[in-house]
């Protein structure tokens, strides 16, 4: 059986984005259909489309949100742990990667990419697993 990393490399060989490669396949474990993960990460592929923070990182941090967050229930109650869970996925896929940037990642300004689509997908998936399922 194919593990759920070289799952989402997969999505992102089949036409997903970074950030729906990662959502889209762990979805199913937080409540989210596939459709609907899809959807609301269209937009934070390639960086946010800006090639700002990496879509393989910003779907693990929608999915941080999705495990830690108390829901409309208790606004704000939260927040602050969910933040603490992004800061360590971000050092994590920091370090993996070598930046949290897709134009840094691409080597857009120096023509040397430091971590390729792919790979950054597998860094960003693996770190979902350590720091999201480890309790499963």
């Amino acid at each position: 059986m194919e593990s759920r990393v070289e799952q989402a490399v997969a999505l992102h060989q089949k036409g997903y984005n970074c950030a729906q490669a990662i959502i889209c396949t762990y979805c199913d474990l937080f409540g989210v259909d596939e459709q609907t993960a899809y959807k609301m990460s269209e937009g934070f592929g390639l960086g946010m489309g800006m090639m700002e923070t990496c879509g393989a990182l910003t779907g693990g941090l929608m999915m941080a949100g999705l495990k830690n967050s108390a829901g409309v229930e208790e606004p704000g109650k939260t927040k602050g742990s969910t933040y603490k869970i992004n800061r360590a996925m971000g050092e994590a896929f920091q370090k993996a990667a070598g930046s949290m940037l897709c134009a840094e990642l691409k080597g857009r300004d120096t023509g040397t990419p430091l971590c390729s689509c792919e790979d950054c997908i597998r860094h960003g998936a693996k770190i979902v697993e350590e720091q999201l399922l480890s309790d499963r």
